[in-house]
């Protein structure tokens, strides 16, 4: 166990290699922990971001028959038309804000912060950051989707983030979260966001997982939108 429904534990964190003038905070999937995403991380490290991995909280998801497990939300099901969480998602995304609000305080501006997760921790960022008045360097999209979408654009009405740039990713073998899912999202990012903004790269063979040239891509991604500070 990871936590409790009470609270999760500190996050895993990759420290700058020198003084921190960038973060990325990254959120796991459904029933992982941030500790194998921050390993990913090290891997692709910039020497001036910090790299925060937090832990959801263990909570029954319904989709799991119940079964407690790290969650940052609950899940009904795994199609367009599901019933969703609109509170959970919401006091998730409060908390993420938070989160970002700590950096700040710590002497990271919220510009300076890239939010990103994969697949539940993807579709958290992607709320979270859309209905946000912190505005960030960018959002990584793993493998996820877009939740509580029809409360958008309503919900994006006052966010900081309408020129946000996204990096979105997704494997087109995903049985989990299918490609298509991935696509919808993307088209309507680009209602969202300015579209040019919105790259949407997919992964041949790639299931519900990660890859060696998607990392690359996300080093890509955070080295442009984090650059170092003289």
């Amino acid at each position: 166990m990871c936590g409790n429904n009470m609270s999760a534990p500190l996050p895993a964190i990759v420290p700058a290699v020198r003084k921190a003038t960038a973060a990325v905070i990254f959120l796991h999937g459904l029933g992982d922990t941030g500790h194998g995403w921050a390993e990913a991380m090290a891997t692709i490290r910039s020497p001036h971001v910090k790299y925060i991995c937090p832990h959801a909280p263990v909570m029954p998801v319904s989709l799991n028959m119940n079964m407690a497990m790290p969650s940052w939300f609950d899940i009904y099901g795994l199609s367009p038309d599901s019933q969703e969480d609109d509170a959970g998602i919401k006091q998730a995304a409060e908390n993420i804000k938070i989160l970002i609000d700590q950096e700040v305080k710590n002497g990271i501006p919220s510009d300076r912060i890239i939010l990103g997760g994969f697949s539940q921790g993807g579709a958290l960022s992607l709320y979270t950051a859309l209905t946000s008045n912190q505005k960030l360097a960018g959002i990584i999209a793993l493998s996820c989707w877009l939740p509580l979408r029809s409360s958008f654009p309503q919900a994006a009405m006052n966010s900081a983030n309408k020129d946000a740039h996204v990096l979105q990713c997704h494997g087109e073998s995903d049985p989990l979260v299918p490609l298509m899912f991935g696509s919808l999202t993307s088209q309507k990012l680009k209602t969202l966001i300015n579209p040019v903004h919105v790259n949407f790269k997919t992964y041949s063979g790639l299931t519900h997982s990660s890859c060696t040239q998607e990392m690359s891509d996300i080093k890509q991604f955070i080295e442009k939108q984090l650059p170092p500070v003289n």
